[in-house]
């Protein structure tokens, strides 16, 4: 930045040192350029909205990035505009997710998908239920060549979950949380999001199982699962609904299932839902409940005679024998969905905050039936 910039950075110089940072970043962002010119965000806005009016850039929301009109930058895919609809558009979508190898490559596909529909490609990252802090990997995605927006399945249950969050809201490129709910602060904004309804899916297992009959059920939550909150709030809103009393049902938390003490913490779990005449347990995920069929079976409890069991998650629950009754996310038209948000942002920047919510299924199989007197 010259010296002149720095000290008078009237209207010409602004919108110089703007196009000079677009040619040389691919992006401009409001936050960097108020520090770099020390002036108002209003004003940096009214800059780039008379560059946009010019033909010179493309805003988008926090910032702006050369537009189709503009000369183009070698090493930067900036060809397209997301203004025409599906199939106009070039460049890519950066998306992080906690997994590679469970319920996430679902959302993945279905992201794929719709981002070929858009004429985009996806960049995608796997992080981990462990990593602390995403920023780090964060800022190297918005980094890479073509990369327009943002599509973020965050850790919400870690120290920096808010800085997270604020990141976001603060790199000025677009973004989209998935299967995650969060606030900008200091106004306590919604950001733009794409969620399943959870806590529906806990009352459609509820009221199944109700429906056959059962009165005494357990729910059984995994632990260090955004979703498992979201899953207990509807599960006592469906007791509320149904008529069950605290005595009549219980919920617990399962370790991981890599610690040593899990086969023992199920069975113990068998061994409550046996002495309170439990009937039916709901177990996320799918893999948790496999190990209460396998193990229920393997001490001579039948399912679904002697105990139905409904999965949440319907990842693999269909391949299991017997067959499990499963709460199903929409897991692609999640990715969908998110990818269909992050573009018409990507053409709109000022369109209203869209937090869209899809609601799962419950798939009847083999593992639920009605109770039998014991």
């Amino acid at each position: 930045m010259t010296d002149s910039i720095a000290h008078a950075p009237l209207a010409p110089a602004r919108r110089a040192h703007v196009l000079a940072a677009l040619n040389r970043d691919g992006i401009v962002r409001v936050s960097q350029l108020m520090e770099e010119l020390g002036v108002a965000p209003v004003t940096l806005r009214r800059d780039l909205a008379q560059l946009e009016q010019e033909g010179l850039l493309m805003r988008v929301h926090g910032g702006a990035v050369p537009s189709a009109a503009a000369p183009e930058r070698g090493d930067v895919t900036t060809s397209g505009s997301v203004a025409g609809g599906p199939g106009r558009s070039t460049g890519s979508i950066a998306l992080l997710v906690p997994s590679l190898n469970y319920y996430w490559p679902g959302v993945v596909r279905g992201a794929e998908t719709e981002a070929k529909r858009w004429g985009m490609d996806i960049v995608l990252r796997g992080a981990s239920y462990e990593l602390q802090d995403e920023r780090p990997v964060l800022e190297r995605l918005v980094t890479v060549e073509g990369v327009r927006g943002l599509i973020v399945a965050p850790n919400t249950d870690t120290p920096h979950a808010q800085d997270v969050v604020q990141w976001l809201a603060d790199s000025g490129s677009p973004s989209v949380l998935v299967e995650r709910d969060a606030v900008s602060l200091p106004a306590g904004i919604p950001v733009e999001s794409v969620t399943t309804d959870h806590a529906l899916g806990a009352v459609l297992a509820a009221r199944h199982l109700a429906s056959l009959g059962h009165r005494r059920v357990g729910l059984i939550i995994s632990r260090n699962s955004p979703t498992s909150r979201k899953i207990t709030a509807g599960w006592q809103a469906a007791c509320a609904e149904l008529g069950l009393t605290p005595t009549d049902h219980f919920e617990s938390v399962l370790p991981p299932r890599t610690s040593p003490d899990f086969s023992a913490f199920v069975d113990a779990s068998l061994d409550t839902a046996l002495a309170n005449n439990i009937t039916a347990l709901v177990v996320h995920s799918d893999p948790e409940a496999m190990a209460f069929v396998d193990l229920a079976l393997n001490r001579g409890i039948s399912v679904p005679g002697d105990l139905s069991i409904v999965a949440y998650d319907d990842e693999v629950a269909e391949l299991f024998t017997p067959a499990l009754t499963a709460v199903s996310p929409p897991r692609a038209a999640v990715g969908s969905a998110a990818v269909d948000l992050l573009a018409r942002r990507i053409e709109d920047p000022s369109r209203p905050i869209h937090r869209v919510v899809l609601s799962p299924r419950l798939n009847v199989r083999g593992s639920t039936a009605p109770p039998r007197e014991r």
